[in-house]
């Protein structure tokens, strides 16, 4: 999160030496493709080879990958690196999360992943002051750079405190899986992300990326049901919470990313925010993720229950961009962080707790496959939710500043720019951009209410409280039908696990 916060703040610079300015847009693109497409395989991988050695791999990978986006040359290089990077983001982040669901019970899980939303949300707002810094002091490569003590640090700490349950030696990945798997998302997300915008609808690149996700998506759902060890089980589907908690995933992708797109855009050009402290302007939205997923997770701690906080979140997802969705040229600052609030709060009850429901509605043989198709269906929704509505703003952009100039007005005006243009071209610039946040949010609202009615069906299971000591084991438990109703050998390695963490 840091990382791709800081090389946001940076990349003006990279295109100032490195040049490329057409090739832009890859640089993050190509990351969060790589990143999407490699999750998925990092979870399976996970479940079958053993979570440490995998996430130790992962740590390698993206350190690799930083240290030579750092070295790039020339445009092309950073983005063939930002790619390799991207690998080990994905192996990261479900890695994590994976390791959570196995070191802790259920009933605990909610503290420790609300640290995790604390630590994006941190991210989030730092990561632009750092970057800042970073480019101007030491220069954009250090914006890279910068991973790799932090990366050694936990590299190390891992190896020598980390100790998990081993896993079967035997196992086979499903290569085929994973390649229809990356091939299907990458035509998901570069169809989105080029569909009438870059390239006409009817332009050849579109039409062949229609093709790929039609023909990747039935071939690939048929591989994982011949696969003996299927990259993404279909069987984790078979539990409709899993189903639900993946739609809810999305959900929480479009929002979250949505509002960090286009928000502090409209604080920015409406309300003549500094963009100097960019991340600042979403502390409205980021407060309020930290402090309601913290209580969230203590509260389900100490009462096992959790299927209000999905209904909370999506309550006041729908209510906050319902909210944003009425603001124009003349709303305050105060009212538009008011507003954030409430979205903020929303995220907070739901971020960890769609991951929670994952992973509760599986066996832990599966749990790495769990947390990988969570944050899959979260990564794809942010992609999804910022190319969709970055059409859509562009389309209000260019239809209410089309009376004024030969040509639309681009939706990237700077600060700079737009203070030194004419009183009418600024005016209807301004009016665009409105329109194109009250659009945003109104779909938005729509898809969060939607997520509200499917929160409704979400079915609780009482949560194991703290499970009693087990002597160690050193090979996975058999499979449990219930893993979130049950004791058994999962709670045991869940305990012995936490007891030699303490030590």
């Amino acid at each position: 999160m840091l990382d791709n916060m800081i090389v946001g703040t940076a990349m003006p610079t990279i295109v100032g030496e490195l040049g490329g300015l057409d090739h832009l847009s890859w640089v993050v693109s190509a990351y969060t493709l790589a990143t999407a497409a490699s999750t998925p395989v990092w979870g399976k991988a996970g479940d079958l080879l053993g979570r440490k050695h995998v996430f130790l791999a992962a740590i390698v990978v993206f350190l690799v990958g930083s240290g030579l986006s750092g070295a790039a040359q020339n445009m092309d290089q950073l983005i063939g690196f930002r790619v390799l990077q991207g690998i080990g983001a994905g192996g990261l982040a479900v890695g994590a999360f994976a390791i959570i669901g196995e070191l802790v019970s259920p009933r605990e899980r909610g503290k420790y992943q609300g640290m995790t939303a604390t630590v994006m949300a941190l991210a989030t707002i730092g990561g632009p002051l750092v970057g800042g810094v970073i480019t101007d002091s030491l220069g954009w490569r250090w914006a890279f750079y910068l991973n790799l003590p932090l990366g050694l640090i936990a590299l190390a700490w891992c190896w020598s405190m980390l100790h998990l349950s081993r896993k079967r030696a035997d196992a086979r990945i499903d290569y085929l899986g994973a390649a229809l798997l990356t091939l299907t998302i990458t035509a998901l997300v570069l169809l989105a992300t080029w569909g009438g915008t870059t390239y006409a609808w009817s332009s050849p690149r579109i039409l062949l990326c229609i093709a790929a996700a039609a023909g990747g998506i039935p071939l690939f759902l048929w591989s994982q049901s011949i696969a003996r060890e299927p990259v993404l089980p279909l069987r984790i589907f078979r539990e409709r919470n899993m189903i639900l908690a993946s739609f809810l995933a999305l959900v929480v992708g479009v929002a979250m990313f949505g509002a960090v797109s286009f928000l502090p855009l409209y604080q920015q050009t409406v309300q003549s925010a500094s963009a100097s402290n960019s991340g600042l302007l979403l502390l409205p939205m980021m407060i309020p993720i930290v402090l309601v997923s913290q209580v969230a997770g203590r509260v389900m701690s100490k009462t096992g229950k959790y299927k209000v906080f999905p209904i909370l979140g999506a309550a006041c997802l729908t209510l906050g961009s319902v909210l944003l969705s009425t603001m124009d040229t003349s709303t305050g600052r105060a009212t538009a962080c008011l507003y954030m609030a409430v979205l903020g709060a929303g995220l907070g009850f739901l971020m960890q707790m769609v991951m929670l429901i994952a992973q509760n509605s599986v066996e832990l043989k599966d749990m790495g496959a769990a947390s990988g198709a969570s944050t899959l269906f979260r990564t794809l929704g942010g992609s999804f939710g910022v190319a969709l509505f970055g059409a859509l703003f562009n389309r209000h952009i260019a239809a209410g500043t089309s009376g004024h100039g030969s040509q639309s007005v681009s939706g990237q005006l700077d600060p700079a720019r737009l203070a030194s243009m004419a009183a009418g071209p600024k005016s209807a610039y301004l009016h665009g951009v409105a329109s194109g946040i009250h659009s945003i949010f109104s779909w938005s609202a729509i898809l969060c209410a939607a997520a509200l009615v499917i929160t409704l069906f979400i079915r609780e299971v009482p949560l194991r409280g703290k499970p009693t000591p087990a002597p160690e084991s050193t090979t996975a438990g058999p499979a449990q039908s219930r893993p979130d109703t049950a004791p058994g050998p999962r709670a045991a390695a869940s305990e012995s696990a936490v007891t030699r963490i303490g030590r």
